[in-house]
């Protein structure tokens, strides 16, 4: 599966994408009709036990691509930059971009707007496909507030579309739109031409990401509302809950409206 394989697809059918850290999980999704792999930075929560993504370190993100790639030779797989290894400078994201990358990622992907263009343009004049990520970030919680909502009112709305603009612009060839209301990612997915990829953003992206372990059911207190438990209703194994949440988003039945704002 090649980034044109990928763009390619939103023009016929949603695109599936889940997180994935380990070489077991990869080569399972990888029979299992998951489109793209994404090596999240969540893994600081769900598989460290970390509060926040923000202890994650390169050298985990690096660790853990390495596995996924192994697992799943054939599979997209785009890893995230984490916290700290690319907002100084876009010198220091192309050095971090390219250590995923000779680790098997085939995309990074970073988190933010306006402050990120330059970068994002830095690293794709050098060959570095960049998948961004606006919305809910979970890198700046803190200063976010906490994980909440995005784009509620009019003016963060807009200010959230003219980031996604911008970041086409500079060169991103796709977008995770997280927490933000349905009808804000539909209209940003109208104006892009780049895929965008929804969580907790409603049913008209074109393709939906969630965190594996939410997915499952492995989660530590109250799941976010726009997490589905696909372990239920006759499953009776993790492959078939993964081909279940593949099937669901191929044929849009999930995420519903109750998985949205």
């Amino acid at each position: 599966m090649t980034l044109k394989q990928i763009q390619s697809l939103v023009r016929h059918e949603p695109i599936t994408m889940l997180t994935c850290y380990d070489a077991s999980f990869a080569a399972m999704m990888a029979r299992s009709n998951i489109d793209a792999l994404l090596v999240g930075d969540s893994l600081g929560m769900v598989f460290q036990g970390h509060a926040t993504t923000l202890p994650v370190s390169l050298a985990d993100m690096i660790y853990h691509t390495g596995c996924v790639a192994r697992g799943a030779p054939n599979s997209f797989i785009l890893s995230d930059l984490p916290f700290g290894s690319y907002q100084a400078s876009p010198a220091q994201a192309l050095e971090s971009s390219a250590a995923l990358m000779a680790a098997g990622a085939q995309m990074v992907k970073l988190e933010g707007g306006e402050a990120m263009l330059e970068t994002v343009s830095f690293l794709a004049a050098r060959g570095i496909p960049v998948c961004a990520h606006v919305g809910l970030t979970p890198q700046s919680v803190h200063a976010l507030g906490g994980y909440r909502v995005q784009g509620k009112t009019i003016e963060d709305a807009e200010r959230i579309l003219n980031e996604a603009l911008s970041l086409e612009q500079a060169g991103a060839n796709m977008i995770v739109l997280e927490a933000i209301p349905a009808e804000l990612a539909s209209r940003i997915s109208d104006l892009l031409a780049i895929p965008t990829i929804g969580i907790g953003a409603g049913p008209n992206c074109d393709g939906q990401v969630l965190v594996l372990y939410d997915m499952l059911g492995l989660y530590w207190g109250s799941p976010p509302s726009f997490v589905r438990n696909f372990v239920e209703n006759g499953v009776t194994s993790i492959e078939m809950a993964i081909q279940a949440y593949a099937h669901d988003v191929k044929t849009r039945r999930f995420p519903a409206k109750e998985h949205a704002f």
